[in-house]
């Protein structure tokens, strides 16, 4: 039950093990779980056909997709044919696309099977997850607490055993986020390297990310392979190679590795920095060559007030007319946010300006390492709908939980979650990899390395 995607498609090939009897348990273990933690929203009816064309070729022989028979699971904000995708909201709960999302289709073309649609807030803007269509996903950890957002469904079924692999979207930590609320592997790939099309909302693309969340660092790297690459639709996307799948067996090459001052994203709990210490710590024994570093840039700004400018300004006229006087049927949350004031055009120029800096500065830093380490959030689970987080013993207003990871999506640049150690109440803690654009392999090498010193990794939800 709890195999990767990675293990389970090799003795699915192998014959070892059935892709009817993989979907089964996946379904049991959702019938179980899922009632709890309201993860999976609507299920594929066509998966136990699937299942059975896939043993079928398999018995005969037939040459097999990368994933051919393991179940996924596909964030509700992703196009899928024939199957219900209400992006979180009433204005679109009877929704049914004619056509996949490219992610979808080329998860399908690998062999996988999709089993169900996950949970997301209204039109994935939030960092939470919650609709007024499904209701509140919970934290398979502790019910009480967040599974972050927006991809926080996808998180929550692959943390719960529900499925082994998913598809999310990140534009401010929507992947990175819940994956390290709910002890997963996320990883936001270089923008540009996964086409959107079939992704909505179709608005703030030059931010927007498509990337796997996983239980393991190889099955996100297997994941990155299927779905990378351009489709002739999405201008955004770059036809450059398509990244390797790393060898974990191969020892790590003596990256250099910067570790990000605590004061570049404000206060962090005293259990997250340990943790991202411990990793540092990890990799230098490793011979990794680690050292603190600064991209001054990150501490000059908030990122989290600049990100309300421009996302705020290139999407009200966009949100305006998909709502169309049927504001009343919005999510509390979404109708303050789109009441939020627009920034002045002085305003986001200098938004721009900023953004623009940030960027140079973070290449600079990638010419002095080949890797920059960080948290991921400032602080593990907190309580469902939180006006305000304790961090470090202050509170702050909850949109501070974004604040390492924005800066990222303001950069395209690729970005790794992996879970590595624990809080003191048992909630996962993820540490932060981030490189240079286009080059997930170096990341992903990083999280390979430290996936294999986790603490506790076979430590499963009290579910």
């Amino acid at each position: 039950m709890w195999s990767d995607a990675t293990e389970l498609a090799r003795r699915i090939r192998a014959r070892e093990l059935s892709p009817v009897e993989v979907l089964r348990a996946h379904r049991e273990r959702a019938e179980a779980a899922n009632p709890q933690i309201n993860a999976i929203v609507t299920p594929f009816g066509e998966a136990e056909e699937l299942a059975l064309e896939a043993e079928a070729a398999v018995l005969r022989g037939d040459e097999l997709g990368p994933l051919h028979g393991v179940p996924v699971t596909i964030k509700d904000s992703f196009d899928t044919a024939g199957v219900r995708t209400t992006r979180g909201s009433l204005l679109f709960a009877e929704h049914v696309p004619t056509e996949d999302a490219v992610a979808v289709a080329r998860l399908r073309a690998a062999g996988a099977i999709p089993l169900g649609k996950t949970n997301l807030p209204e039109f994935a803007l939030w960092w939470e997850t919650g609709n007024l269509v499904f209701g509140t996903t919970r934290n398979p950890w502790n019910l009480d607490r967040t599974a972050g957002g927006s991809s926080g469904g996808e998180a929550a079924a692959i943390a719960a055993g529900l499925s082994p692999l998913g598809v999310g979207s990140d534009l401010g930590g929507s992947i990175r986020l819940p994956a390290h609320y709910c002890g997963v592997v996320g990883l936001k790939p270089t923008h540009g390297r996964v086409p959107l099309t079939g992704h909505w909302p179709e608005v703030i693309l030059r931010f927007m990310h498509v990337g796997p969340m996983a239980r393991s660092v190889r099955d996100a790297a297997l994941a990155l392979a299927v779905l990378a690459g351009p489709d002739g639709r999405d201008w955004h996307t770059v036809p450059v190679p398509r990244p390797a799948v790393p060898d974990a067996a191969e020892p790590l090459p003596p990256f250099r590795v910067g570790v990000l001052a605590e004061s570049a994203f404000g206060a962090i709990d005293a259990e997250v920095a340990a943790v991202v210490r411990r990793a540092a710590g990890a990799l230098e024994e490793l011979g990794c060559r680690v050292e603190p570093d600064g991209v001054s840039a990150l501490e000059e700004n908030d990122w989290n007030l600049l990100t309300l400018e421009l996302y705020g300004a290139e999407g009200r006229a966009y949100f305006g007319e998909v709502v169309a006087g049927r504001h009343a049927e919005l999510h509390p949350f979404l109708q303050r946010r789109l009441s939020f004031p627009l920034a002045s055009i002085e305003e986001y120029v200098a938004a721009e300006a900023k953004v623009e800096a940030l960027r140079r500065d973070l290449a600079g830093f990638f010419l002095r390492h080949d890797i920059l380490l960080c948290p991921t959030v400032p602080v593990a689970a907190h309580a469902h709908d939180a006006l305000e987080v304790a961090i470090a013993g202050n509170a702050y207003p909850a949109r501070a939980t974004m604040r390492a990871t924005i800066p990222f999506d303001l950069t395209g640049s690729p970005a790794l979650t992996v879970p590595f150690g624990w809080s003191s109440e048992g909630l996962p803690i993820g540490v932060q990899v981030v490189g240079p654009h286009f080059d997930e392999v170096t990341v992903l090498r990083v999280g390979l390395a430290l996936e294999a010193l986790r603490e506790d990794a076979a430590r499963r939800p009290p579910l």
